[in-house]
């Protein structure tokens, strides 16, 4: 069965990812597609807009194969760096692709997901829909440009989003700037037709409401600290019940994780585009594979289940930032 689904009918080309037992997580040979035939789209006349959609009913993407990177991080291997070159490369490219690319960020949206569905020029959620960049919890960070979108969100709201690694419905995910529109699930079938004649088309609705924005006040005032330990001492303290579940959640997470995750959003805000941020997430990615809690997290959450990661915290999270000898050069 092929790993992406694509037709084109009327002006509208529509991409499928089609691994549904999976969740369509990400392997090398759905990146590896999909830069084929946005490479074909990108040439054809006929093709006035794309449309990306999940197969299934669980999501659009639940992320990357996170067992190659577990191999790979045991052995030593470097499979993981040719899947982030391609993947982070095909993140710029819908980026600034010159024809539409609608995300139906339908159902669950994670690391990967974000990757292709974040950086869409139309991107649309539905009330099944849960976003979210839960690296911290597998001794990992936000990538595939997840530090640049969760850079300009709101106020400090992608620092919560980043070292909690939430999940968030709709209405957040259009606040804190991952999402465009609210589309109702049943109306996909509306908005391919309309899509058909390479018009965008304005389905949108208000989505029930959500919890950031009343959240601002509490989560501006703590994530200000400049330590990850500084942000747990004021959530601790903070007379909010959301700011007590949120030092619950982070202190899970891994130290080294987290540590680096801060840095990484907070500098990305400063980095001169999307394209500089990916080439920092590739230094920190090639990084972060060879120590010890990537393999260990993603151990305790998918290979064994037991959710009790044993965490070995690194002394220098800035040494994550240092040049390597293998570089992604997009910025």
């Amino acid at each position: 069965m092929p790993s992406i689904l694509t037709r084109v009918t009327g002006r509208l080309g529509r991409i499928v990812l089609n691994r549904p037992r999976a969740i369509n997580a990400l392997d090398a040979g759905m990146v590896a597609a999909l830069h084929t035939v946005l490479d074909r789209w990108e040439r054809s006349p006929r093709v006035r807009a794309i449309l990306v959609t999940g197969a299934g009913e669980r999501g659009l993407c639940a992320g990357g194969d996170l067992r190659v990177f577990h191999a790979d991080a045991l052995s030593g291997g470097t499979v993981s760096l040719e899947f982030w070159t391609d993947e982070y490369r095909l993140n710029a490219r819908i980026a600034r692709y010159p024809k539409p690319i609608v995300a139906w960020m339908d159902g669950l949206v994670m690391g990967g997901g974000i990757g292709i569905g974040g950086h869409a020029r139309v991107r649309l959620v539905t009330e099944r829909s849960r976003l979210a960049m839960p690296e911290v919890g597998i001794g990992f960070h936000p990538d595939v440009g997840g530090s640049r979108l969760l850079a300009l969100a709101p106020g400090r709201t992608g620092l919560h989003l980043a070292l909690t690694g939430g999940s968030i419905g709709a209405a957040d995910a259009i606040y804190a700037g991952l999402a465009d529109h609210y589309v109702p699930s049943a109306r996909l079938a509306d908005l391919a037709v309309a899509l058909h004649d390479g018009e965008i088309p304005e389905f949108a609705t208000q989505p029930p409401p959500g919890e950031l924005a009343h959240a601002r006040d509490w989560i501006d005032r703590c994530y200000a600290a400049p330590t990850v330990a500084g942000i747990l001492d004021r959530l601790r303290a903070d007379p909010a019940p959301g700011a007590r579940a949120a030092a619950k959640e982070i202190e899970g997470k891994s130290p080294t994780s987290l540590a680096v995750t801060l840095r990484s959003v907070r500098t990305a805000a400063d980095l001169p585009s999307l394209e500089a941020a990916l080439d920092q997430e590739f230094r920190l990615s090639s990084a972060m594979l060879r120590t010890p809690d990537l393999a260990e997290g993603i151990r305790a959450q998918i290979i064994d289940k037991d959710r009790n990661p044993r965490w070995a915290p690194e002394a220098d999270a800035d040494a994550f930032f240092a040049p390597r000898e293998r570089e992604l050069g997009l910025g």
